[in-house]
């Protein structure tokens, strides 16, 4: 497998000659991947009220569509098919990291457990009592708000083949078609259901089918940047796409409050989620125009072979002058290199996955996809949980800012402790705060202080040490973060329905419970920083193959 040292040569050559303005673009280009990252993961929060109301009814008030069975009993077959394929993919990686013969042996296991597992799944009788059904409309509830992520899990696993074998440029395209096709599919997908199932588990596929296209331009997008910048400037124009993707998520929100003031409650449920879901196309189509005017990065153009390509690109971005040498300095860093993953032992694995799984589990795609509930759950009606959801939005666009600015300064490990303890802090008061039911003004600032924690910290911090700790021989190994990353992201999505709106739960700690959770998540992810994660500020990536080697 190819990959490419992407830290500075030593000549470390200027772009001055060259045009710095059509560097910009492409660059923003590029971000247009995040923007839409953000964008159609956030979309789910202002319709997730709305889907729930259309496609399962009012468990609250313990009123179901006339299908609720159809429902419950097409979302058993689906949710085993959808797991089927999630693990067959941790399976290709366990055999990354294991070798065929032993990860082949242990994915065959995993597959065993789970077919025993579905056999008694899918006979299970479908419950007859209302707090059975409740609690199993719950499930099918996170299901359907979190399906964007079983595509974000595949299109994680497929980006790094995508991106080898056709290029980056057709990656992004890829993406961009995948975007457009969803917002186009969960505007109407009862016209659109090609599928042979019912309505609402249409617009699942055509959600997993847009997180293909986040998953895929979550890695390809920043590969993009990187290879398309300058090195004296890479850092700064590569740190865009988070921003993008935080803006993307800010903008949804303006939409989707925006939306929402155009009709009454009832609209809302038949035709205004359709909207929310649809502005999605906007955005996707300028996306995939743009990637027609802009070239594949002179770095994938050198792997191939294209060096006149190559050349041409440079000279556009980087001067006739200065494009041979830089082109020489780039052929000189692609090294080929296929090293086991456990080279240099378990640890640096261990440390890769538990980032990616803490990011998640400390519960911010919780604060991201449902901020709207939550915000119900506070009283708020539907205009005022949208319009403290942007609120919120900005408070993360703000402290990621914060993060950019310091992270170089300050370092690492003292920004991931200093953003844990805060998490911490905020999520078990916030879940107080709902169990002594003072959920008014008190708990929007510890949901904003919770947000401010994260944002300057385990969001964009967490990126930057995932992308420095890997030696460059196992490179590859990072595809196993990122696909734990998405894994990790639905669990968490997918079980928050289930115990914030579980009966027993709801009585005994008026939903705080899932908060506390998520609150001594964050305890244990400022223990693992300050154990295991060693600091990589100012480290090269040689020097950190060295420290993995003792």
């Amino acid at each position: 497998m190819a990959f490419i040292n992407t830290t500075d040569t030593s000549s470390n050559t200027s772009f001055k000659q060259g045009n710095t303005l059509y560097t910009i673009m492409l660059t923003l280009v590029a971000t247009l991947g995040g923007l839409l990252f953000g964008y159609d993961t956030a979309v789910v929060n202002g319709a997730e009220k709305s889907l729930v109301g259309f496609y399962i009814g009012s468990p609250e008030k313990n009123e179901y569509v006339s299908n609720i069975i159809q429902v419950m009993s097409q979302y058993r077959i689906l949710l085993v098919v959808v797991l089927y394929i999630v693990f067959l993919i941790i399976a290709g990686q366990l055999i990354k990291l294991l070798g065929f013969k032993r990860g082949g042996m242990v994915g065959v296991f995993i597959i065993f457990i789970l077919s025993f597992w579905s056999i008694s799944f899918l006979q299970k009788m479908i419950p007859v009592d209302i707090v059975g059904i409740k609690d199993t409309a719950d499930a099918v509830k996170g299901f359907v708000i979190s399906s964007a992520l079983i595509g974000c899990v595949i299109g994680g696993a497929m980006a790094g083949f995508v991106s080898k074998s056709l290029g980056r440029k057709k990656g992004l395209v890829i993406a961009a078609f995948a975007f457009l096709i969803s917002a186009i599919g969960a505007w109407k997908p009862e016209n659109f259901n090609f599928f042979g199932v019912l309505d609402v588990y249409s617009f699942v596929i055509y959600r997993i089918i847009g997180g293909i296209g986040v998953g895929i331009a979550s890695m390809i997008s920043p590969m993009y940047i990187a290879e398309i910048a300058p090195a004296n400037s890479r850092g700064k124009l590569v740190s865009f796409n988070q921003f993008a993707i935080i803006f993307g998520m800010l903008v949804i929100y303006f939409v989707n409050y925006f939306i929402a003031k155009q009709g009454n409650e009832e609209w809302l449920v038949t035709e205004g989620w359709r909207w929310m879901f649809f502005s999605g196309a906007i955005p996707a189509g300028i996306f995939l125009i743009l990637l027609f005017f802009v070239p594949e990065t002179p770095r994938y153009l050198a792997i191939q072979g294209q060096d006149e390509k190559a050349l041409n690109v440079l000279q556009k971005i980087a001067g006739k002058e200065s494009a041979p040498t830089i082109l020489k300095e780039i052929k000189g860093t692609l090294v080929e290199q296929n090293a086991p993953w456990l080279s240099y032992g378990f640890l640096v694995l261990f440390v890769g996955l538990m980032l990616s799984i803490f990011q998640q589990f400390v519960g911010i795609n919780v604060v991201l996809y449902y901020a709207g509930n939550i915000f119900r759950n506070m009283g708020a009606s539907t205009d005022t949980s949208l319009l403290q959801t942007i609120i919120v939005g900005a408070v993360n666009l703000l402290f990621t800012i914060v993060a950019i600015v310091t992270v170089d300064k300050f370092g690492r490990k003292p920004l991931m402790i200093i953003g844990s303890v805060g998490m911490a802090f905020s999520m078990v008061a916030l879940g107080f705060a709902f169990y002594f039911n003072q959920v008014g003004m008190i708990a929007l600032l510890f949901m904003l202080l919770y947000t401010a924690a994260f944002a300057m910290s385990w969001g964009p911090v967490c990126w930057v040490l995932l992308a420095e700790i890997f030696p460059n021989s196992i490179r590859g190994a990072l595809s196993l973060a990122v696909a734990a990353q998405w894994i990790a992201n639905w669990i968490v999505s997918l079980t928050f329905p289930m115990l914030n709106d579980n009966v027993w739960l709801t009585e005994k700690f008026n939903h705080g419970f899932a908060y506390w959770i998520y609150g001594f998540m964050s305890i244990l992810s400022a223990i693992f920083m300050w154990k295991f994660v060693p600091e990589t500020k100012g480290k090269t990536l040689e020097s950190m193959e060295q420290l993995w080697k003792k």
